[in-house]
């Protein structure tokens, strides 16, 4: 009965060495978007701003970047996801300083430096614009796996494209996709975590 015994015990210790571990790990957050973190996209993006500067994610780091992709003419989706985005950063109150908004236009042709540049300053002056030529637009699209083509309407035309609004944590990594129905409330709720986070990293170093 020794042995068995023996092995018992070292089972049991392997178990309560085991529980000790998993009541040690930090708690994965629970978030009211699609959880991204680890993907292997979503890393890169290199365009210009209305004053030709070019900017990346990490000009933008220590502040959550939240990344919509749409145009200047877009009749409704676009105007609204920005809106969310302004209401995102009154309900953090001080905190909303810590928020990066960027827009890039999937119309080049059409949305200028000055027009971009006017579109999102009448939401709010700290939000930033950004395009690239139809190359680089692609390429951007296809970094963050976003859908948009062009249909005529009459002389003219307008755009379908994905309406994803993408968070970056402090630290310039891809984390959230939140989707236009979502509210600015739970917009909020995952930033908090997000600037919370870093705030916990921050401390442990």
């Amino acid at each position: 009965m020794a042995p068995v015994a023996r092995g018992c015990v070292r089972w049991l210790s392997a178990v309560a060495a085991a529980a000790v571990l998993w009541a040690c790990a930090p708690e994965k957050p629970v978030f009211h978007g699609t959880d991204l973190t680890g993907v292997e996209w979503g890393r890169e993006l290199r365009l210009r701003d209305p004053e030709g500067r070019l900017r990346t994610i990490a000009d933008f780091r220590g502040r959550v970047v939240l990344l919509f992709f749409g145009f200047v003419q877009c009749p409704d989706v676009c105007p609204s996801a920005l809106a969310r985005a302004l209401e995102v950063r009154r309900l953090l109150g001080a905190e909303g300083e810590r928020v990066q908004v960027v827009f890039v236009t999937v119309d080049p042709a059409r949305d200028t430096p000055e027009l971009l540049r006017e579109y999102v300053r009448a939401f709010d002056p700290g939000f930033v614009a950004l395009r690239g030529d139809e190359e680089e637009t692609r390429a951007a699209a296809r970094e963050f796996k976003v859908f948009y083509e062009k249909v005529p309407t009459g002389s003219s035309y307008t755009i379908n494209h994905s309406a994803l609004t993408y968070a970056f944590d402090t630290a310039g990594r891809l984390r959230l996709a939140h989707r236009h129905t979502q509210t600015a409330a739970e917009v909020a709720a995952d930033v908090r975590v997000l600037l919370a986070s870093s705030e916990k990293k921050g401390t442990e170093r």
